[in-house]
């Protein structure tokens, strides 16, 4: 893979922007360097198992087996007639949320959900998969995870490496940095897309914008820069960008 040494570049973007529309300037496989660390890895194509595990995911997802928070957004372009249907699931630990009334963590209801179970299985073996990439290319961050995970209890785990699980259908983020993620551990985030473009992750740190490509998966801090995630183009009626994201939180570090 292509080494990448990311360099600090000046920028005026602050958190809550809108990110907006940019051709990614990373589109092969490389792993990440930050004064000479291995901080992430991208790759354009999920080896055979985690990509099948991939394509159940994001099918389960897009039926009606899975429940979700919808929202309709224009697409804004005159060749895609209809609304563009925006949706997240999270699975996996939902940590305390005092102001919605919630002072208390649990696992999210989808799991109690019979027909959701085929997707979650999916999403679990599938960051287990992403667990041994990691482990693989970055055996240092694996080793370092492993060791911070062992003050999260088993109950709160998604996988050995994660405590939670989101996907986002369609969804472009404003600017953003994962507080409340562990610190120095790594999220995976891998995407499934059909007939579309954007939906790239933009880290303005270091102008570098991933192309995130159909069954790719990129390995990132998300605790440490300040990120977005570049407007979904359908090409076609009916393109989408899906994200499946794994990601540890801080909030289940010493939590019975």
């Amino acid at each position: 893979m292509k080494k990448i040494e990311l360099q600090q570049k000046p920028h005026s973007i602050n958190i809550g922007d809108k990110c907006n529309y940019r051709e990614p300037n990373i589109n092969e496989d490389c792993i990440f360097y930050e004064n000479g660390e291995v901080v992430g890895f991208y790759l354009k194509k999920l080896p055979n198992k985690a990509a099948q595990l991939a394509d159940i995911a994001n099918h389960e997802l897009r039926s009606k087996n899975v429940p979700k928070s919808e929202m309709k957004r224009s697409s804004g372009f005159t060749n895609i007639k209809n609304d563009v249907l925006q949706y997240s699931t999270i699975i996996g630990s939902v940590p305390p949320k005092p102001h919605m009334k919630r002072p208390y963590a649990t696992i999210s209801s989808v799991h109690q959900v019979k027909t959701a179970q085929t997707f979650i299985k999916a999403m679990l073996m599938l960051a287990k998969e992403s667990e041994e990439l990691i482990r693989e290319v970055m055996p240092e961050q694996y080793a370092k995870q492993i060791e911070l995970f062992k003050a999260v209890p088993d109950k709160w785990k998604f996988g050995n490496l994660f405590t939670s699980s989101i996907s986002n259908f369609n969804i472009n983020a404003p600017f953003h940095r994962d507080t409340g993620n562990i610190p120095n551990t790594v999220n995976v985030i891998i995407c499934k897309r059909l007939n579309s473009k954007g939906g790239d992750l933009h880290v303005p740190d270091y102008d570098a914008t991933i192309g995130q490509q159909d069954n790719s998966i990129l390995v990132y801090p998300a605790w440490r820069n300040v990120h977005g995630v570049t407007p979904i183009i359908p090409t076609h009626e009916g393109g989408y960008r899906n994200s499946l994201v794994f990601y540890p939180l801080k909030a289940f570090v010493g939590l019975q």
